[in-house]
């Protein structure tokens, strides 16, 4: 039948232009590129918001409704599939910050965050599970949630053991290691950044390359791997490294208080023994 003949030729021409590479490096270098969505005039300035800006407000709009949801009207027993989950997911993070040396009631005031924070990183990074790119492809925004975690790790660390305590976390075991403990304090913003930077840049690139070459079932399948799973695993790693870095802090002060201590009972103890 003549129409079908049509129909298929028709299919195949455009399933040819879809799959056909053309200019991989150019298309790769359109996405990468941070893109404005659009500009806020101040005065003289003018600010740039970009995609990233765009996809973090969305995403943050996104854990507000399902925070209200999962949260609204809780019960003392639970009868609810999101009262439950939601439970067990704070669970799974006071036992992670209760195991890294803090008590329950330290673990109490570090859970919202590491907790918010592991759901923000999660959910930007899927995005590109839909064909929506991820913020942290742009270096400001993993090198900003990086210093803004630094900054509340040294925070809360010295809400927790006090100045006295920060600053004999830094010298122990020994006085010598202070430079190379304040170095770290340095690092760790580097680190936490170029990882999650590296890992999301990677995998977007690769995704969109596939896309590019084979466009047809494949970009999916990888897809599962590269933009869902190892979305999730960036968040879990990152949240994971933020309780990590106070439980240092908080084992270095309590060790060295505890050092300190032990000193004039064993003095006490050898004054007291028989010439």
């Amino acid at each position: 039948m003549p129409y079908l003949r049509d129909f298929f030729t028709a299919f195949g021409e455009k399933f040819i232009e879809k799959i056909k590479p053309g200019d991989i490096g150019g298309e790769i270098l359109k996405a990468i590129v941070p893109s404005t969505v659009f500009t806020i005039q101040i005065g003289a300035a003018t600010i740039r918001i970009t995609d990233a800006t765009v996809v973090s407000w969305g995403v943050l709009a996104f854990i507000l409704a399902l925070a209200w949801w999962m949260g609204r009207k809780p019960e003392r027993i639970p009868a609810k599939n999101r009262q439950v989950i939601a439970e067990s997911l704070i669970n799974l993070l006071m036992n992670l910050c209760q195991s890294s040396g803090m008590s329950y009631k330290q673990a109490e005031k570090v859970t919202p965050f590491v907790g918010s924070i592991a759901v923000f990183i999660t959910l930007t990074n899927v995005t590109s599970f839909l064909q929506i790119p991820p913020p942290a492809k742009n270096p400001a925004f993993p090198v900003a949630l990086a210093l803004f975690t630094i900054l509340y790790v040294v925070f809360t660390s010295i809400r927790m053991v006090g100045l006295k305590g920060f600053w004999r976390s830094l010298t122990y075991p020994k006085p010598l290691l202070l430079p190379f403990k304040v170095l770290d304090y340095f690092i760790k913003p580097i680190s936490l950044s170029l990882r999650l930077f590296g890992n999301v840049f990677g995998a977007f690139v690769l995704m969109e390359f596939i896309s590019i070459v084979i466009p047809a079932i494949l970009p999916g399948v990888i897809g599962l791997w590269f933009d869902l799973a190892d979305g999730i695993l960036q968040g879990v790693i990152f949240s994971y490294l933020t309780v990590i870095y106070i439980g240092e802090v908080l084992e270095g002060a309590h060790l060295s208080a505890a050092e300190s201590d032990e000193i004039p009972d064993k003095a006490l103890s050898s004054a007291q023994k028989p010439i």
